[in-house]
């Protein structure tokens, strides 16, 4: 009798059931937004499974008898839902079909299996998810952007040795022939370029040009003044090494620029899906905002204080807000009066830096180039790398300077960690832009007697191979820098936070792993790689060995020294923001290579462009070299009369893609509005449910 009562409340008759599904809030939004024989098809299909409902027949039964049905739509579980749709694929398939659909699922468990093995190969694989598993996914978000920033450099090394460097080293092995470039008689002034004689020197003298890039390595692989090959014929194909140059240096630049944005779309897919409201953005932290991957009880309680802390600093931003909608007019404009005061505190500030390095820069080359003053090798060492030092002391000084003023300009936290780093990284990028100016203003500079080359020859007879060896002692300072700052900060302080309990020391605290400030230095040692890259064509196998072992320097520093950031950098797990940064650096890069390459005369008396006024002149007397209709396509390609409606075609494209992504962001939309309803349909069936529940007792 009880069984039978039962059925009678939870299983009704046909009707009654068919009336209860068109009762349904998504059902009504259906009949209103679908044509009208879409919903007789959907009464008839709700009839079918009240009518099995109420013969008895069990859910699985039912969805058996109609073999139309989608088993993800059924209400069972993952082991039935198996059996149905093997029982569906046998009624369906037969004979050649069914050896499609083997073949097919037999490929793709190969495509998964090789996958997974060349996953298991991949570099650093179970250190990161070490890492991950103690730090939690912010953390292993910048070993991950080491990572590629390593790879990166490998490729274009490699795209630079089998192009520029291995032809150069076949042709002195004399294995093909090989043409040296002959400098024109007509400037035998300018193609004068001695180095200084080999004498008897001290030990420290070769540690010092090691770190500076003269003496015994400024005449080999290292720079571009070692590149004096013209060709090499191999087998009757003649090899233009001043083509390759230049071809290999754009196509690097462009492997760069399309490697990264094709990282950086991914992210950018994933912010434009989770364009988050304030309210999804607490309820996410609150229900999804665990880091699974943590396993370690310490660090499970520095996440959860992290997730405490952004709920704060959530809540804050949400009261800032409330805040600045209640501003008056008059505290309105006496907000925006003192942060433009503060800004021109910090325009002096950059002024200052700026000033710092351009006169340092200034000082260091006109002591190299006075030869008549006697120098000592330490003062010398410490003078070559004056730039650098300078740059370092900015680098280190202007982030605090920006952090106290900052808190004075009332914005909320997460704009304020964001305005800060894209000051950090104005500062350091532009740093290295004046120490470019300023060098080129040296080389260009001669008061009238640059009349014969183009350049000051006297100062600078080979100018490409001094600008390779400014971006090698930045590279190698930065190194050496990092190194020092690992053994003689981070390392003592770890041992004196944990061996003395004197207050002070204790106040200081355990050192935090700051992400952002450990992503900027990767990033502006990328760009000088990007700038030195062309004048010395082996700073790639540098950068490549540096961020090796950086990686390995972080990890034990980490691992040993450091604890997890308490305020979070939110942007850390897509990548997104890290990528946008090296970006940045990555269009600072192209501009000083790009004057270089087109404006700046090349040397003569160095170098693979010898002969030509500059780097670029090599490509249009190429084109002319090429049959007369390849030269009208190629003059065709580059004119304006194909930039303009090609300017337009890609102004079109654009147009669709950006019509596609809103497309794309309505259907997110209309699914989150499908998830409101679902979750109306459950309230309004809880209830009927409470309802007939009570009616029955």
């Amino acid at each position: 009798m009880a069984s039978e009562t039962d059925n009678d409340v939870f299983l009704p008759e046909g009707s009654s059931v068919n009336q209860l599904l068109q009762e349904l809030p998504s059902y009504q939004t259906l009949v209103r937004r679908r044509p009208s024989n879409y919903g007789t098809m959907e009464s008839r299909k709700s009839t079918w499974r009240a009518r099995s409902l109420s013969r008895g027949l069990s859910q699985q039964e039912s969805v058996e008898a109609d073999f139309t049905t989608i088993p993800r739509e059924c209400v069972l579980s993952m082991q039935e839902k198996r059996e149905l749709r093997s029982k569906q694929s046998s009624q369906r398939t037969t004979g050649l079909n069914q050896l499609k659909v083997n073949t097919r699922n037999f490929s793709r468990k190969v495509q998964h299996n090789t996958f997974a093995f060349l996953k298991n190969l991949w570099l650093w694989r179970s250190n990161i998810h070490h890492i991950e598993g103690k730090f939690g996914t912010g953390i292993g978000s910048y070993f991950s952007f080491l990572r590629f920033v390593v790879l990166l450099n490998l490729v274009i090394f490699l795209v630079m040795f089998c192009f520029i460097t291995l032809p150069l080293i076949i042709s002195k092995l004399d294995v093909f022939n090989s043409t040296n470039i002959v400098p024109s008689s007509l400037e035998s002034d300018c193609s004068k370029y001695s180095l200084p004689s080999p004498i008897l020197k001290y030990f420290y003298t070769n540690i010092v040009d090691l770190l500076s890039g003269t003496g015994f390595l400024e005449m080999t692989y290292l720079f571009y003044g070692f590149y004096t090959i013209d060709s090499v014929t191999v087998y009757n194909f003649n090899y233009s090494l001043p083509l390759a140059y230049v071809l290999v240096t754009i196509v690097y630049l462009l492997l760069s620029i399309f490697w990264i944005v094709k990282r950086a779309v991914e992210g950018f897919k994933h912010n434009l899906v989770h364009d988050e409201q304030r309210f999804q953005t607490f309820c996410n932290k609150i229900f999804a905002g665990w880091d699974f991957c943590i396993k370690d009880q310490y660090y499970a309680r520095l996440k959860h204080s992290s997730l405490l802390y952004e709920l704060q600093t959530d809540l804050a931003e949400e009261r800032l807000r409330h805040k600045k909608q209640k501003r008056t007019r008059g505290e309105t404009i006496r907000i925006y009066t003192f942060r433009m005061f503060l800004n021109v505190i910090v325009i002096a500030v950059l002024g200052c830096c700026f000033y710092a390095v351009y006169r340092a820069t200034v000082y260091s080359q006109e002591y190299n180039n006075n030869a008549n003053a006697q120098k000592d090798d330490r003062l010398s060492l410490v003078v070559e790398y004056l730039p650098s030092i300078v740059i370092t002391i900015a680098n280190f000084i202007t982030p605090i300077i920006f952090e106290i003023i900052v808190r004075f300009e009332d914005y909320s936290p997460a704009f304020e960690i964001r305005f800060t780093l894209i000051r950090c990284v104005f500062v350091r990028l532009a740093s290295i832009a004046v120490l470019l100016v300023s060098l080129w203003t040296k080389i260009t500079s001669c008061n009238g007697t640059c009349a014969l080359c183009g350049y000051n020859y006297a100062a600078y007879p080979c100018w490409e191979t001094r600008v390779g060896q400014e971006m090698y002692k930045l590279m190698i300072f930065d190194f050496l820098i990092i190194l020092a700052v690992t053994i003689c900060v981070e390392f003592p302080r770890k041992l004196l936070t944990t061996y003395l309990s004197w207050k002070p020391i204790q106040w200081w605290g355990q050192q935090e792993f700051e992400i952002p400030q450990n992503v900027l230095e990767l990033v502006y040692g990328q760009t000088i790689c990007w700038i030195g890259a062309f004048y010395s064509p082996l700073l790639p196998a540098i950068a490549t060995i540096k961020y090796f072992i950086i990686f390995y320097i972080k990890r034990i520093t980490l691992m040993e020294n450091c604890r997890p950031p308490t305020r979070p950098f939110r942007a850390s797990s897509s990548n997104f923001f890290f990528l946008v940064i090296l970006l940045i650096g990555l269009i600072l890069a192209c501009i000083p290579v790009g004057v270089g390459i087109a404006q700046i005369p090349a040397s003569k008396a160095c170098g693979p462009f010898i002969n030509y006024n500059t780097s670029w002149q090599i490509i249009p007397m190429t084109v002319e070299k090429f049959p007369q209709g390849l030269q009208k396509t190629i003059y065709v390609i580059t004119s304006e009369s194909f930039a303009v409606p090609f300017f337009i075609l890609s102004c079109l494209v654009m147009f669709y893609f950006i019509a596609l992504a809103g497309a794309h962001k309505k259907v997110v939309e209309q699914l989150q509005e499908q998830l409101a309803v679902a979750s109306r349909d459950r309230m309004f069936l809880i209830r009927r449910l409470a309802e007939a529940h009570s009616s029955h007792f």
